[in-house]
């Protein structure tokens, strides 16, 4: 029997959420920063393009739960090639989050983007959504 056929739910589905224009994500430059909510905390995530495709994830490090940035939005080391945490120098590959070297436990939690007519979009989740100032 499939799942279908037993009355299992499909998993539920948010309309995406606009995070800024096409152009404000420069390959190996600065990150558009967002927050989230991820449980009951609310968490930043960053929005970069690297090879000329567009990724997020939350910006925290898997070393030791600080974001990743010193300076404000620079996420990208000198050579704009890798996400580095300034603290500690763990290292991560921009296409897909994973440590690369340094003090990684792990990778990245990726955040789904899509691009359309010059605009940007994060996809919220059951576990990452935007947040509810309300």
């Amino acid at each position: 029997m499939r799942m279908e056929e037993a009355g299992a739910a499909e998993p539920m589905r948010f309309p995406p959420v606009a995070l800024c224009a096409s152009a404000e994500l420069v390959d190996g430059g600065l990150a558009v920063p967002f927050d989230v909510q991820c449980g009951r905390d609310c968490l930043r995530a960053f929005a970069i393009r690297y090879n000329g495709q567009v990724h997020a994830y939350l910006n925290r490090c898997t070393h030791v739960a600080l974001e990743l940035d010193l300076l404000p939005n620079r996420v990208f080391d000198a050579s704009g090639q890798w996400l580095i945490c300034a603290a500690h120098g763990a290292v991560y590959a921009p296409d897909s989050g994973a440590g690369v070297d340094g003090p990684c436990r792990g990778g990245l939690q990726k955040i789904e983007l899509t691009e359309s007519a010059g605009q940007v979009f994060w996809q919220p989740t059951e576990r990452i959504r935007p947040v509810d100032f309300g």
